[in-house]
């Protein structure tokens, strides 16, 4: 969309924080589907991964960053946010560089961005807890890093698909 005005450019910006912000708070609602502590599906990920393919990398940033600082603030707690926050940096660099190439789908783009989520968040915890002991839980966020990227990758597509938003880049 070539010429879209400041205000038009921060009322979807907005529209697809609110999303995200309102995706997180939904899926805090849900219990959780494994036993495995700490495993969500992500779905908040699915308003930045459209942001990164619809509004462009600067946005998508804007959007993480936000969702990550408000859900922190309203729901969670300072070691909460070192770990989103870690994560979705990590998540988001991950996802910018292959979207970049054009030689992944957007699933493909989707699941390197879980992939790398849960593995900043374990070198984190790792971090914050003085142990290594964590690493033997890598397997287990992998798999389910990789089931939660086809799903948010999947959904994500559609909506870039049918969404007919977009500037330049």
């Amino acid at each position: 969309m070539s010429g879209v005005s400041k205000a038009r450019k921060i009322a979807y910006l907005s529209v697809v924080t609110a999303l995200a912000l309102v995706l997180s708070y939904l899926e805090s609602l849900f219990p959780p589907f494994v036993a495995v502590p700490g495993v969500k599906v992500g779905l908040a990920n699915i308003a930045v991964v459209f942001a990164l393919y619809k509004l462009g990398f600067n946005q998508a940033c804007a959007v993480s960053v936000l969702r990550v600082f408000l859900v922190s603030v309203l729901f969670g707690s300072a070691v909460s946010l070192s770990y989103s926050g870690a994560g979705a940096l990590v998540s988001l660099l991950g996802m910018f560089f292959l979207k970049r190439t054009e030689l992944f789908s957007v699933p493909v783009v989707s699941i390197s961005g879980a992939v790398l989520h849960n593995l900043a968040q374990t070198a984190v915890a790792c971090i914050m807890l003085d142990t290594s002991v964590l690493k033997y839980y890598i397997p287990v966020l992998l798999l389910t890093g990789i089931a939660a990227g086809v799903v948010i990758g999947l959904v994500s597509a559609v909506l870039i698909q049918r969404v007919g938003v977009q500037w330049e880049q």
